[in-house]
């Protein structure tokens, strides 16, 4: 089976720091390469993988500001629709732009839908409902007025995350730093626990940024480290007690929420969007309402056994079953099966 993996470009694929939905693509295309299948990834030009790489747009727009993101976005969803009858299936993890070459091109395509950046953007899927097969990768994330064939989880390489029994004590906030991901959230927790929280992510509001986290700053009790890479995202992971995950808005998803279980770092999440999905309560971590429920939380977090979060992460959350998901979808489509 010839399979065209396009991701986003955004951010390299993997990559260097922060870009989930490009690093699910890389793990898609890696994982279905070691299955042996035919993949060409269509990504930046500074993109890694093991299979063919395609791209028309050297580096990423968020890492180059020479870059016009439409253009670039326009030139490489493109380059790959005008290749489209060389593969047997097209796989999108590129948002809702692709979808409107379905009914122009013969090869099928299966579009991950990572999240709703917008509910105007529904329409779009709406249109198209006959001529793709959407993926969730959440069952909480599906809109009811879309068609899904599937929903497939996320999946990461476990054998690349580290496992430590024995953690440090702080706490740790890893993820962009917005509203919606609740950084303040993580730092009122922190103060009220009286516990060091180290704050990792790349500034996505700046505003926000400015008012509610850099005054807080001391590195002391509350430390920024910046928009960490590979090296140390492991290191802070896989050291940390816990995962603080305050999100405000339904998150689809959450990569860093089972990054850090795979290290064998529980979460405390609020309750919301597809933790529920990811974390077992009580298990894995906690799933609260409100600060002060995950302050008692912390309180507790010494009760979780490491070792079961990891497990957890393997048993749902691997890359190999994610590909298995996927191969089940594309199968379907190409030869009815089920």
């Amino acid at each position: 089976m010839k399979i065209a993996i396009l991701a986003p470009i955004a951010w390299r694929t993997p990559p260097l720091r922060y870009g989930p939905w490009e690093q699910v693509a890389s793990n898609i295309a890696e994982g279905l390469i070691e299955k042996g299948m035919d993949v060409s990834l269509f990504a930046t030009g500074n993109s890694q993988t093991k299979g063919k790489l395609l791209s028309v747009c050297e580096h990423a727009y968020a890492e180059d500001s020479s870059v016009d993101p439409k253009v670039a976005e326009c030139l490489h969803i493109s380059n790959l629709m005008e290749q489209a009858d060389q593969f047997d299936i097209i796989h999108n993890n590129f948002d809702f732009l692709p979808l409107s070459y379905s009914r122009l091109i013969k090869t099928p395509i299966v579009t991950t839908i990572h999240g709703f950046s917008s509910p105007k953007i529904i329409p779009v899927y709406k249109k198209y409902n006959n001529s793709s097969h959407y993926i969730s990768i959440s069952d909480s994330d599906r809109n009811p007025d879309l068609k899904y064939t599937a929903t497939v989880y996320n999946g990461i390489n476990i054998n690349e995350f580290i496992f430590k029994g024995e953690p440090d004590d702080y706490l740790l906030f890893f993820g962009r730093i917005h509203p919606d991901k609740g950084t303040y959230e993580a730092i009122k927790i922190a103060k009220k626990t009286k516990r060091k929280l180290i704050i990792a992510g790349f500034i996505q509001d700046q505003e926000y940024f400015n008012q509610k986290v850099k005054p807080y700053i001391n590195n002391e009790d509350i430390v920024y480290v910046g928009n960490s890479g590979p090296t140390q995202r492991l290191e802070l992971l896989s050291q940390a007690c816990a995962l603080l995950h305050p999100i405000s808005f339904n998150e689809p998803f959450g990569l860093s929420v089972i990054e850090a279980m795979a290290c064998g770092t529980p979460v405390i999440a609020f309750n919301k969007g597809s933790m529920p999905e990811l974390i077992l309560h009580e298990k894995t971590g906690f799933l609260v309402t409100n600060i002060d429920e995950a302050v008692d939380a912390t309180a507790q977090i010494h009760d979780i056994n490491r070792g079961d979060c990891t497990k957890w992460v393997a048993s749902m959350f691997s890359q190999q079953k994610m590909i298995e998901g996927y191969l089940k979808v594309y199968n379907q489509i190409c030869y009815g099966e089920n």
